[in-house]
């Protein structure tokens, strides 16, 4: 047994997610303990009563810093090979997103060098993405394929995902994403690839994952809703058929156009819909009327320098749940920090520290499935915590391009 001694402040959170203005709710314990015992939460509290509850419990100095959940990352793109930095200057020259992707820029470029190199070699430059990302307190990664949209690369980066996941020490959580993009082989014919996705890659991805990952639960299954990309007639079929094959559901939605991927999201039951900078009254209202979480990411339109970011305030009015993810990728945001995702979040969604520590916590929990295993310090749920380098948590939104986290403990073991 550790019991987790000489902190400022333990922040438990809520046990279940925050639905609108419940969001931001901490419970902080001042001076408080955790007490960890193979590898799950035994007891928090107050530090003396654990202190001598458990006299015989090894002591883990805090060294006076906040405690609190490790981090989860629900949206990210983490597995891929290569570099895409000209593509930012081409942006700055004044190239929108889609204005690259349209010159073969973009998605395409990624995939091109995703089909090139090996599978350990992906693995190689994946892993230090992820370890980066534990480091600054990541301790769950969601991690989507969608840069090979074949599927001998599809399976390839579905391997490096499963075999990442053995090397840890952070915990991957998988998506099939084959419809990201419309590959060069189908160009000029999204029906036929919606074809071939439907009647073909999701029952192989399902047999493949089923003889691979024995005992472990199906991929979530992502589709790209978006103007240019795949509309929502095409969307719905994709993630019916995903739907029907056991698959639970994620969806990009309304990055730069409404066009009602988030009311489908929830009309489908999926886990989460993502991005959300143009979604409608009508459709987060849809959305906070269904267990559906809506996941921003205000990485991508920092990055992008756009002056819209997810309606977040819209959201939490609608008592719906809002969680953070960094949408970790190659060409509009390469960034692994969630501390930098809570810091836009707070300057760019007016956010409260305390919401977007939640919104990066419980609530991203519950936007991969995981609400009753993590996200939260609560009795029974996996020793996932950090120790920071501040007494004050507060600081994780007010300070930015600083690493705060000091320790990272995942599953009861300090790293």
């Amino acid at each position: 047994m550790i019991i987790i001694h000489n902190t400022s402040q333990v922040i438990p959170l809520t046990a279940n997610p925050q639905r609108g203005s419940a969001l931001g709710t901490l419970n902080a314990i001042e001076h408080g303990a955790v007490a960890i015992e193979d590898g799950k939460i035994i007891e928090v509290g107050a530090a003396a009563v654990l202190l001598e509850r458990y006299p015989q419990a090894e002591k883990l100095d805090a060294q006076g810093g906040a405690v609190l959940p490790g981090f989860v990352d629900p949206h990210t793109h983490l597995v891929w090979a290569g570099n895409r930095a000209a593509e930012f200057e081409m942006r700055l020259q004044g190239k929108t997103y889609m204005e690259i992707m349209a010159a073969g820029g973009g998605i395409a470029s990624t995939v091109s060098e995703t089909r090139r190199v090996s599978l350990d070699e992906l693995i190689a430059q994946s892993h230090q993405r992820a370890l980066a990302a534990f480091g600054h307190g990541s301790t769950t990664i969601e991690a989507k394929t969608g840069y090979g949209l074949d599927l001998d690369t599809e399976f390839k980066q579905l391997e490096a995902i499963f075999e990442m996941n053995r090397l840890g020490p952070y915990e991957l959580v998988p998506t099939y994403m084959g419809a990201h993009a419309i590959p060069t082989e189908f160009k000029g014919d999204t029906a036929g690839f919606v074809d071939f996705l439907v009647e073909t890659a999701l029952p192989e991805v399902k047999n493949w994952w089923l003889v691979k990952a024995e005992g472990q639960a199906l991929p979530f299954v992502d589709v790209f809703c978006e103007q240019g990309v795949f509309d929502i007639d095409q969307t719905r079929r994709i993630l019916c058929e995903a739907r029907e094959l056991g698959f639970a559901l994620k969806l990009h939605a309304d990055e730069f156009v409404n066009l009602g991927g988030a009311a489908l999201a929830a009309e489908l039951g999926a886990t989460s819909a993502d991005h959300l900078v143009k979604t409608s009254l009508d459709d987060i209202r849809a959305m906070a009327d269904s267990e559906t979480v809506a996941v921003s990411l205000p990485g991508t339109p920092f990055s992008l320098a756009q002056s819209e970011y997810t309606p977040a305030k819209q959201i939490i009015a609608a008592d719906g749940y809002l969680a953070l993810a960094t949408d970790l990728n190659p060409g509009t945001t390469w960034n692994e920090s969630m501390q930098m995702i809570q810091a836009l979040a707070c300057r760019y969604m007016k956010l409260t520290p305390a919401q977007a520590l939640s919104a990066a916590t419980i609530n991203s929990a519950k936007a991969v499935s995981r609400e009753a295993q993590i996200g939260s310090l609560t009795s029974g749920k996996q020793a996932d915590l950090l120790i920071l380098s501040t007494p004050d948590y507060r600081d994780l939104s007010y300070r930015y391009g600083a690493n705060l986290v000091r320790t990272v403990i995942k599953r009861g073991q300090v790293w």
